[in-house]
This record gives structure tokens, C-alpha cells and sequence, in this order.
């Protein structure tokens, strides 16, 4: 049972999943991922792993749940995870509603693996060993790189990222929602993603 409100279930993104079931194509479910999560210490923020992918996926699928609640967000080399993250305004974080005692553990408990990668000292800025596809689909949003260089995206921009300590600044006065494919890479020893 549900223990979601109505506005948290509308906040959250759909999941019309298929499959194949006595040689026939079929939908197996429809409705919110089973990870969706709005932040209580964050307002606005949403966070969602779709979909997740072994390093070489089976058809057809199994029943088994792909991302199930506290999925480990990095992927392991060759294997995939789809998000969908609302950003709220960084006017938030100085809003009395944050709460930034309950932020950590509530991060880490549904971003697992991902909220490690945040940096103490840096707000937001954070590196995997993935390579990301990252899609504007609603708002506009800052993409924030070593030395504050920045890039200002907007709805239907990609950003590609390779493997780069990054941060995501919303300096708008809406949500921002992105759509994230990170797909598990393997670092050399000088650091770069291969």
C-alpha cells in the first residue's frame, strides 16, 4: 500500500513499462517507479531511478523490479540508470523550509552510491565514473564545472558528460526537470574515462 500523497503521486514521473508475455507484447505496469521520492528536507526536489540495465540486458524481462528503492545510482561498467530529478530554485537552500541536518541522510537513503559522491566542502559538486546523457525536459538550469565555468541550458538542451566533477545550480525562480542516462565507465589511471 501506497503511503504517498496525491500531490507527491502527481509530482511524480510516469512508468509505462512493456514486455512480451506468451510471445504477445503487453504492458506489465503503469504508474509511478516504486523509487520516486519528494524530499521532505529539500521542498521541491524530486528524485527517480526509471529504469536500470544489467552491463547486457536479457529480453524478454523477467518480473523482478529493475530499480527498486535504494538502487545503488552509479552503475556498474556497461550497466545503465534512468533519472528523472526535479531541481528546485537555489533559492530554496536559504529558504527556512530547508533542512539541511535531514538533507544528508535523506539523500543517502535514495540516491544510495550517488549521495556519497557529493563533495563536503562544495555544495552539489560531485564526479561519477559514468558517462551521462542529461536532457532539459522542463525549465532552465546552470551545468556547473571545475573553476565556476558554467553553461545556461534550457528546455530540449543535452548537456554529455564524460566523467567531470559537476554541479547543477537552478539560479531560476522555477523547477528545473532533467533527464539523466548514466551509463557505468571505467577509469584509467590518469583519470580519464574509457
Amino acid at each position: 500500500m501506497s503511503t504517498r500523497t496525491n500531490s507527491e503521486l502527481r509530482a511524480m514521473p510516469r512508468r509505462v513499462v512493456t514486455g512480451i508475455r506468451n510471445g504477445k507484447s503487453v504492458f506489465l505496469s503503469d504508474d509511478a517507479p516504486p523509487n520516486a521520492h519528494c524530499y521532505a528536507s529539500i521542498p521541491g526536489h524530486m528524485s527517480s531511478v526509471i529504469w536500470a540495465t544489467a552491463p547486457i540486458p536479457s529480453l524478454p524481462l523477467d518480473q523482478a523490479e529493475p530499480a527498486p528503492p535504494r538502487v545503488t545510482i552509479p552503475p556498474a561498467p556497461g550497466a545503465t540508470r534512468l533519472m528523472i530529478v526535479r531541481f528546485p530554485p537555489d533559492s530554496v537552500f536559504t529558504s527556512p523550509d530547508f533542512n539541511p541536518e535531514g538533507a544528508g541522510p535523506e539523500l543517502a537513503e535514495h540516491i544510495p552510491g550517488l549521495a556519497e559522491c557529493f563533495e563536503a566542502h562544495n555544495p552539489g559538486m560531485h564526479t561519477t565514473d559514468t558517462i551521462d546523457y542529461d536532457i532539459v525536459l522542463e525549465g532552465e538550469i546552470w551545468l556547473e564545472l571545475d573553476d565556476g565555468a558554467e553553461v545556461h541550458l534550457r528546455q530540449g538542451d543535452v548537456a554529455i558528460q564524460c566523467g567531470t566533477r559537476h554541479a547543477w545550480r537552478n539560479k531560476g525562480e522555477n523547477s528545473a526537470t532533467l533527464a539523466f542516462v548514466l551509463i557505468g565507465a571505467v577509469r584509467d589511471d590518469q583519470g580519464t574515462l574509457r
